[in-house]
């Protein structure tokens, strides 16, 4: 076996290895970091939330309450999501999406919009910044488990490897005695 591949065994040991072990410090890091940044915000889970009084500081726990939000914008709204609700209202109060039926803001002379469309817009960035938490915490646990599964692989790469670049010397004091004794006894 040439050196090279001898030597490039050791070479992606090694580099599976520290791969292995960034991987890791990366996903503690990010886990730390995001819950971390979410205990940082006071979140507390409502009484009618599946986390009741409980500080949201994981994943899980922001994706629960982000649900949570999204329950309450619907009770809000009339159980309207924000593209089912109309653009405008007229002159009662009522929705419209009727331009010209619309009442007109006497400031701007324009259409007024209807402002229960804007619980929708704040929830909307509420529950994104709440799951993208639990989207990061998910990517960071990956991170770890893949982190793991390369430092195992650079390991036993390396034992392999190690194992390939002693046995050839060994091999080969073996491989003489056994290649000298037929000759002996074919000169007999």
């Amino acid at each position: 076996m040439s050196k090279f591949f001898k030597y490039g065994g050791l070479v992606a040991s090694i580099v599976l290895i520290a791969f292995g072990v960034g991987a890791i410090y990366t996903g503690v890091d990010g886990r730390d970091r995001v819950q971390s940044d979410l205990a940082r915000e006071q979140i507390v889970g409502t009484p009618d939330s599946t986390i009741p009084n409980q500080l949201v500081n994981t994943g899980s726990e922001a994706q629960a309450f982000a649900a949570t939000i999204r329950k309450h914008t619907l009770e809000a709204t009339g159980g309207k999501t924000y593209a089912q609700m109309p653009r405008f209202l007229d002159e009662s109060g009522q929705g419209t999406n009727d331009e010209k039926a619309a009442a007109v803001d006497p400031k701007s002379g324009e259409p007024v919009a209807n402002p229960a469309r804007n619980i929708w817009v704040t929830s909307t960035a509420l529950q994104t910044a709440l799951n993208t938490a639990y989207f990061a915490e998910g990517v960071a646990t990956f991170a770890i488990v893949m982190g793991i599964a390369m430092l195992l692989s650079g390991i036993g790469f390396l034992i392999l490897t190690l194992r390939v670049l002693r046995e050839p010397a060994g091999e080969a004091k073996a491989a003489k005695p056994a290649t000298s004794r037929p000759q002996a006894a074919a000169t007999a």
